[in-house]
């Protein structure tokens, strides 16, 4: 079968790898329908191994080269005897995280806080693009009818997004500030729009982003961060110029960080979901001056999905908007990794199918 593998920084081949032959008694075999490029995979591709294994993986035997895709939907084909929660011919979408189930944080459904966490596609031997996959029963998470395969490939990023506004505490009038418009920038401000925030506000500074969430018509407001004035411009926007309520910071930059903390007001909420590589300066005697609760998010918990795949039938949160096309494995270099990665080009999502 055909297999997107990763081997090195700027070094993602297509290779030609043997099916899956086997499974446990309670892991599921499953064929790719569509799998999201996500801007985890950029990093892997532009500088890795970051989170791909380095060394083989103690728990899941993972090593290089990895088959990528984390991010996706299946269609179920064969399970294993112990398997009660799908069956061959179910729709599904991945939960990707895999740890032991039965640790601490297995039995909360936190695997990607064990210390033995591993991912389908970056740290398991089986990955999104590519044709067929085994993964654990708890990963394959079953696809109602009215939810596309689509929209099923865009749940976990969404996961991201919706734990991201739930450790913000967002609340219904709230004025949200997201950095970064990003993928999962996007997401969160419709993920807060759905939490019933009154106001979302994005800060992007490609004017070439900008033009495009402003297409999507996912912001009240969309502003330029590197623009002098930018702290009391956002602070126009908020009751009495006090601050916005929440601030979640999506791009990884530690300046954007550090205007969350600037922006929000007195008694607000920060969330780190933006991965940061290095250090950054930060000064947290004003976190204190102002009683800000400074959160951290990373993934979510598998109990996500279930409630993802309620607010996509709702209508309230449209994950396909971010959908700029689907290519081939084929085209996975050219018309994938290097287009998404083209500031010209400001795409959001690209699917591929394997």
């Amino acid at each position: 079968m055909k297999a997107v593998r990763f081997y090195a920084a700027k070094d993602v081949r297509v290779d030609d790898v043997p099916a899956p032959s086997e499974i446990g008694p309670s892991q599921v075999l499953i064929k790719s329908s569509l799998c999201g490029i996500c801007g985890t995979d950029l990093h892997e591709y532009l500088d890795g191994p970051h989170w791909t294994p380095k060394v083989r993986n103690p728990y899941s035997g993972a090593e290089l080269p990895q088959i990528l895709g984390h991010e996706f939907s299946a269609q179920v084909i064969e399970v294993g005897k112990d398997v009660a929660t799908v069956q061959a011919g179910d729709r599904i979408s991945i939960q990707p995280m895999i740890g032991p189930p039965t640790d601490y944080f297995g039995r909360r459904g936190l695997y990607h806080f064990s210390p033995l966490c591993s991912s389908v596609g970056l740290g398991w031997p089986w990955g999104g693009m590519a044709e067929y996959a085994v993964v654990n029963d708890y990963n394959a998470i079953p696809l109602p009818d009215d939810v596309t395969d689509e929209q099923g490939a865009l749940i976990e990023p969404a996961a991201v997004a919706v734990q991201a506004v739930d450790l913000g505490g967002v609340r219904s009038g709230d004025t949200v500030l997201v950095t970064g418009g990003g993928p999962i920038g996007v997401l969160v401000a419709m993920a807060a729009r759905a939490a019933g925030a009154a106001q979302v506000i994005i800060s992007e500074p490609s004017p070439g982003r900008r033009g495009k969430l402003a297409s999507l018509a996912v912001a009240d407001l969309i502003i330029d961060p590197t623009e002098s004035g930018f702290v009391e411009a956002v602070r126009a926007e908020t009751i009495e110029n006090v601050g916005v309520d929440v601030a979640i910071e999506c791009s990884g930059n530690p300046r954007a960080f550090n205007q969350c903390t600037e922006v929000t007001r007195a008694l607000g909420s920060v969330v780190i979901t933006g991965v940061v590589h290095g250090g950054a300066n930060v000064d947290p005697f004003q976190w204190l001056l102002k009683g800000l609760t400074v959160r951290a998010s990373l993934a979510y918990s598998k109990d996500m999905w279930p409630r993802i795949i309620a607010m996509i039938r709702s209508g309230n949160f449209p994950v396909e908007k971010l959908i700029d096309g689907t290519i081939s494995a084929d085209q996975i270099v050219d018309d994938g990794f290097r287009r998404l990665l083209d500031p010209k080009e400001s795409l959001l999502k690209i699917l591929v199918k394997t």
